[in-house]
């Protein structure tokens, strides 16, 4: 804090050199986390969350494996709605409170993705599909098309999964990249005035 007196007593409180400071990366931080477009991947996520849900119905009416039993599906498409709408925000109100709590759901996000593609990868190795045979009217029996809708879902799911799990990631880098570069001035919490103000000694006569 600057203080200027000057020839008749009044004492002027001028700009923060700090708070000024803080106000430019403040604006540094919002167009650099924007640059990111934070929005768009928030939209993607929750899209492919809702996408994820949506394709999962059918594996209710299939086989009973070990990625319904789990709820995989569910869980996975929850976390990432949540991550999107997260960013979303992150996108609206630039601070880095939320940038840090954007980056934790991100992490929590990449972390879930990377098990629930494990668990549908062992989950479509361990059931095949079941092999056509064929009954009176020539058609396979009822277990080889269960399985082969299910593995068609799970596959579609696998995907999905995937391109959530790239998405968290480079969420993640550009969330962390950012906290490196404007962390250290989060301590920068108290501004000064804006404008100078004047403070007027006390008449001594």
């Amino acid at each position: 804090m600057a203080v200027a007196v000057s020839r008749d007593l009044a004492v002027k409180v001028l700009e923060d050199v700090n708070a000024v400071k803080l106000i430019d990366r403040q604006q540094a931080l919002r167009a650099a986390i924007r640059r990111g477009e934070p929005k768009c991947l928030g939209v993607g996520q929750v899209m492919l969350g809702l996408m994820v849900m949506s394709y999962s119905i059918p594996l209710h009416f299939t086989e009973f494996t070990e990625v319904v039993s789990l709820g995989v599906p569910w869980w996975s498409g929850l976390t990432f709605i949540t991550a999107g709408l997260v960013a979303i925000i992150l996108d609206k109100h630039c601070t880095m409170k939320i940038l840090r709590v954007c980056l934790m759901v991100s992490v929590v996000s990449t972390v879930l993705s990377v098990v629930a593609v494990i668990i549908y990868s062992v989950d479509m190795d361990k059931n095949p599909e079941a092999p056509c045979v064929k009954n009176l009217h020539g058609s396979c029996n009822e277990k080889h098309y269960a399985t082969k809708v299910s593995r068609g879902v799970k596959s579609s799911l696998l995907l999905f999964t995937l391109a959530q799990t790239a998405i968290s990631a480079v969420l993640c880098f550009l969330l962390y990249r950012q906290r490196r570069v404007f962390g250290p001035y989060t301590s920068l919490t108290q501004a000064a005035p804006s404008t100078p103000t004047s403070i007027t000694p006390p008449d001594l006569n």
